[in-house]
Parts: C-alpha cells; structure tokens; sequence
C-alpha cells in the first residue's frame, strides 16, 4: 500500500497535539490520535475525583477563554475534556484528526548527511533544507486491526508526552516481586480505566497500600479512604518515598500565591538563562537570601495550616526545589480529616522493600499486610518517545546531557525536522504548549531562523545550569521560576514585543497568563 504523503504530521490529540494541529491548521496537518477520543491524559489518566491544580484562567487558550472563567472551583477532569472539545469544534481542528491510528515505528528517510555527525553539523539546525520531500515515514496501526498504513511527512511534531502509556515501576529481586503476592497489583494507569464502581469495589473493606506521594497517589489514598468508611472498613497506607510539599490553597497569609513566582518582579530573584555576570554576581550574593526568605515564609503559612509535621511528612528541602521543578500540589480539602481518623496511615520508606505472600516487607523488618497494591509511580516518558525513534535518533534523544535538550523547549538540535511539543513544563503546561506552537508556526512559515546546532544546544545547557543551581529535582525540565524570562526570549525570536502588559505597574506586579500573548505585538 503505497504511503499516504503530507507536510506535516502530528502525533498525538491531547492538549499538546490540538494546540499544535490550530496554529499549523494553514498547513493541513494530519493528527494521528492512538485512541477514540482527544484529550490526552485528561481522559486516560484520571480518576473520578481528578480535577486540575490550579484556577480556570489559568489554564485557558489566549483565545478561547472559559465560558465561567471567574469560577473559583477547579474544574474536574470531565469539565477539563468539556473545554478541550469545545476548543477543538470551534476551531474545527477535529477534522485533522484521524482516530484510533496508533504509531508503532518511525523511519527517517531523509538526507544522510543531515545526521552526519563525523562533519560539524552548523548549517541543519533543526530543519533540513526545505526541499519538498518527505524526511520521516511514519508506520501507523489503525482501529486495532494488524492492517498497518504507512504516511510519509516533510515534518513531524510529537505531542505523545511525559505521562501516560509506559508505567514506570520499581524494580525488585528475584521472588521478591509481586509475583510472590497473593493479592492484587497494579499501576495507576490501570485503576485510571476502571470506572466508578469498579473502582469502588477493588478499594472497598480492603487493605490497600498505595506506592507514592505525589498528586495521583494522594487523590487515590482519598478515593481509598472514601470507599472504605464505617466500622468495616480498612484504612490505606501511603509508601512515602520522597516527601514533596504540598499546599492547602492559593494564598499565604492573606496574600495571593501569585506575587511570590509568576509575576515579573518576583521572577526578578531568580537565576535565569544568558543573565550577565554582574546579574548572576546579584542573584548569588544579594538575591539568594530574599529567595529563601520567600521560601520560608510559604513554608511557615503551610506547616500552620497542614499537619505535616504530626504525620511526619515535612520535607528537608525548601519549598521553592518542588516550585521549580513543578511538583507542588495542591492538597484536597479532607486529605487529613482521613488521616486523622485512621483512613489514611503513612510508612515512610527512603530505602528498600519488596513484597512478601501477604504484603510488603521493609528493611527495617516492619511489614504491611495488604490486599491490594497500586503503584503511583509515574511514567516513563523517554522510553514512549525512544519506542517510536529510529537509530541513532534513539541514542542522541538525551545527548549531551542525559536529558532531552529541547531549544525554546520544542527542537531537538541533533534531530532534523522533528518538533517536540508538551515536553516543557511549568506552571501552565496549556500555556507552554501553545505559545510554544506559536513559535513552531511562524518558524515554519520561515518568519525566522534557529541559531546554529551549537547555539542551540548552548542555550539548552545554560536552562539545565539554572535548573541544576535551583533544585535537586532539575531532571524534570520545568522552567517555573523564569518562565517569563523563558516567553520573552521566545516573543522577541518571533519579532513581537516581549513585555506585554498595558502599564509598568501592571508588567512588574500582575501575573502573566495565556491572554497575555493573544495579541502578535
């Protein structure tokens, strides 16, 4: 069957994969979508009571706002799929979409000497020279038959992201898995399938022990407490790893959460990329003690207003380390009233442990005896990406670094037209995403050119330096202490004016958000 030939493809329909398929639409792409359905992790990776971690506005399109933006509520993840659709129907960009076509290989098949890397690569920089012919074919399984369609693009952008698909799960010794369990395992990517009642029905009068501490392992310990009130019921134990701070709601003190990281002043405090000497001299010397000042007062306002110290789960690292590298979250409501009742009971663990015939076992020769045990481990989203790429794209995906070097967080140096769109992280994954879609729009109209390979990769080893000076979790690519910084480089590479508010007051103090960047000034 011969290949069907377009410009551009785009792999994936989740909120990545949509923002990229409006601002290409000019370009016809066709959206390969592995499910029946947009919406990416929102629809195949949350539970019932899964809703978003921040307010409505911001986490919005600059041009297609919330119909009740105002709302104070966070949306659930059913509002969340709602927005997408209507986002994607007012847009028409479910026409691009092609369902049920999952990408199971990649083959590069343009020219060799674009990746000859014996030769110093100074002139590809992310795209090959604008010949016509396809660089990528793209092997495509559709509606779950053997039947394999092949399409052959000029460029690709790949919107699969970091979660979802591939389990990250701990590794065990031999018999020591949970092969050796007489009860039941599983990740949370597979309680995610279940619906209400079945969910119900794994949790309920059992002992339950859940693998994590981050947002999904906290929503599940509560939807694990909720399904085992009464006399009958059994309380669930957390597997506490690493302790991340977590935070009641969006003010401190009396002030809103805001002036503290997302305005431009306070982003002012922070190291930032291509800063000069006598600025990086200000941000160590003068600058360092105003940020931990900062930090403390946060962590004053949620050691009052949380019990963490009582349950042991204050983390030794300051607060701003999970700012910036995006693994704050936000506590639900009645997270503790379950622990005070003995719904939710806590181990903590920085060591090993293993599964025995009836639980788990520990190091320290405690056990939990348990029916059923989730991971909520996370996914590994370099292997999804590293599951597709041909050789020696593979092996360069996370060279030099041994983390994706992704300039202006969307093109890979060393891979030739190829875009990367959801990778990034920050406060606003929706805003990274579709500003960054932007910018991949009007680089392909030729309104620009990239720097050299070396620039680019230059301009990546300098963000994962700030990352590495701000936080011991700096693997996770989240850009939230100089987001802003991050934006302006990226408005003025597309020749719109990188300070975008109306007053100075308003640029120094006001948050900055998606409708920030509707207007190309």
């Amino acid at each position: 069957m011969a290949p069907i030939v377009s410009k551009l493809g785009i792999i994936g329909a989740g909120v990545s994969g949509l923002a990229a398929a409006k601002q290409l639409a000019h370009h016809n792409p066709i959206v390969l979508e592995a499910s029946d359905s947009i919406g990416g992790v929102w629809r195949h990776c949350s539970y019932s009571s899964t809703k978003l971690q921040s307010h409505r506005r911001d986490y919005e399109f600059s041009d297609f706002p919330w119909p009740d933006r105002d709302n104070a509520d966070f949306p659930s993840h059913l509002e969340i799929l709602d927005y997408l659709d209507s986002y994607a129907q007012h847009f028409d960009v479910l026409k691009f979409v092609r369902f049920n076509s999952k990408v199971v290989e990649v083959r590069f098949v343009g020219d060799r000497e674009t990746v000859d890397f014996s030769v110093k690569p100074v002139e590809y920089g992310g795209l090959s020279p604008g010949r016509g012919q396809p660089v990528w074919e793209v092997s495509v399984q559709t509606n779950y038959s053997e039947a394999i369609q092949w399409y052959a693009f000029e460029f690709i952008v790949v919107c699969i992201g970091k979660y979802g698909d591939i389990p990250k799960l701990p590794q065990f010794p031999q018999n020591k898995g949970p092969e050796v369990f007489e009860g039941q395992t599983l990740h949370a990517l597979d309680y995610c399938k279940l619906d209400k009642d079945a969910a119900s029905d794994l949790l309920k009068d059992k002992k339950v022990v859940v693998v994590g501490y981050k947002k999904s392992a906290i929503d599940l310990a509560i939807e694990c407490a909720e399904a085992n009130q009464g006399p009958e019921g059994k309380p669930c134990t957390m597997v506490v790893r690493t302790l991340h701070w977590t935070v009641p709601h969006y003010w401190v003190w009396g002030l809103p959460f805001f002036l503290f990281y997302s305005t431009r002043s306070s982003q002012f405090l922070h190291q930032r990329p291509n800063q000069s000497f006598l600025r990086a001299l200000l941000c160590s010397l003068v600058m360092s003690p105003m940020r931990h000042a900062v930090s403390k007062f946060i962590e004053s306002y949620i050691l009052w207003k949380l019990p963490l110290e009582k349950y042991g789960l204050k983390p030794d690292h300051p607060f701003e380390e999970d700012y910036a590298s995006c693994q704050m979250a936000i506590m639900p409501e009645n997270f503790f009233s379950e622990a005070d009742k003995g719904k939710i009971l806590f181990k903590r663990s920085e060591s090993k442990w293993w599964f025995c015939k009836d639980g788990i076992e520990f190091d320290d020769n405690t056990k939990i005896k348990a029916d059923v045990v989730v991971f909520a481990t996370g996914y590994d989203g370099k292997k999804k990406v590293k599951s597709i790429l041909p050789e020696p794209f593979r092996s360069l995906l996370e060279y030099p670094s041994g983390l994706i070097p992704l300039y202006r967080g969307t093109i890979h140096p060393l891979i030739p037209n190829m875009a990367f769109v959801g990778y990034l992280e920050s406060v606003s994954n929706l805003h990274s995403s579709e500003l960054r879609s932007i910018w991949l729009a009007r680089l392909l109209d030729n309104k620009f050119k990239l720097p050299s390979v070396e620039q680019m990769l230059e301009q990546t080893r300098k963000e994962l330096e700030v990352s590495k000076k701000t936080t011991r979790f700096y693997k996770r690519h989240c850009i939230s202490t100089f987001s802003i910084n991050h934006s302006d480089e990226i408005c003025e590479e597309m020749g719109w004016t990188s300070w975008r508010k109306n007053t100075w007051l308003a640029e120094a103090f006001s948050p900055y958000g998606s409708e920030d960047y509707l207007k190309k000034q």
